[in-house]
């Protein structure tokens, strides 16, 4: 890992290279141009502001619209990112071929690519507080290294993902299927408050609503979101507690999964 940050460094001009491309080749012939940055959590939010009316979650005194909207800012971020940095070897093939250089530049550059798009949803957020007359409070400090853990969680995922898709192509159309489903095992569309009050108040499934919980929260999504949320919308420090288990397995999944995608480099040009 450690070499992987001296290779960020030495090839940071690259990689702002590759970052500029992405984003005016992403937006270049598009009508709306990077407008299409904030339809998808936007349209989302209405969506589940509308089942929320039939379904009755509650969001105690911070009003949905705005709650989930927060939600899915990191969600979409970790979605996204991770999905493009699977596949950027492959759509890099050209560059592989041609020029030595750290590959995990791509998974990287996809990163930082979605980066510019998760500071237009900020944008959009911070007038969403300004209509509920919500203010930020010095727990806000804690964003920056909130989204470098976001960051960390879906290189964990996208560095082996993207080794695996140079030589099974399956792996980039299926993960991004694999990520909708586990968004529903993230508190996107309902707060993460509500199933520690059904599992850890209220014992919901017995002696088993424990270690469920554990393996709820074992998800590092699940704790950045509601870390999002507390910080930004309840004025609170984040719970650690909640975002221990997915630290843990970050922690195990990020190494191993970079060391993966370095055995596999060395045979990139021959396969792509």
């Amino acid at each position: 890992m450690i070499q992987a940050a001296k290779n960020i460094v030495a090839y940071r001009e690259l990689l702002m290279v590759l970052a500029w491309k992405n984003i005016t080749l992403r937006y270049k012939q598009a009508y709306i141009g990077i407008a299409w940055a904030v339809f998808k959590p936007v349209t989302l939010m209405l969506i589940f502001t509308l089942v929320k009316s039939f379904v009755g979650i509650d969001s105690g005194h911070i009003p949905y619209p705005i709650l989930t909207f927060a939600a899915l800012i990191p969600w979409i971020f970790f979605q996204e990112a991770t999905a493009e940095g699977v596949g950027s070897v492959v759509s890099n093939a050209n560059l592989i071929r041609k020029i030595y250089f750290p590959r995990e530049i791509f998974p990287l550059t996809s990163v930082m690519t979605k980066l510019v798009e998760l500071g237009i949803n900020f944008g959009i957020l911070a007038g969403l507080m300004v209509y509920y007359g919500m203010m930020p409070s010095i727990y806000a400090l804690w964003l920056p290294l909130i989204i470098l853990y976001t960051v960390l969680a879906s290189l964990s995922i996208a560095l082996i993902g993207a080794a695996m898709n140079v030589y099974y192509r399956d792996v980039a159309t299926a993960l991004p299927i694999l990520l909708s489903l586990l968004m529903y095992a993230s508190p996107v569309i309902y707060p993460l408050t509500l199933v520690k009050e059904k599992l850890l108040t209220n014992q919901a499934a017995g002696e088993w609503s424990n270690l469920l919980y554990t393996l709820y929260t074992l998800n590092p999504i699940a704790g950045v979101i509601d870390a999002f949320q507390r910080v930004l919308l309840y004025g609170q420090a984040p719970d650690f507690a909640a975002m221990l288990p997915g630290m843990v397995l970050i922690a195990i999944l990020l190494p191993i999964s970079y060391i993966v995608f370095k055995r596999a480099e060395s045979y990139f040009a021959d396969v792509v």
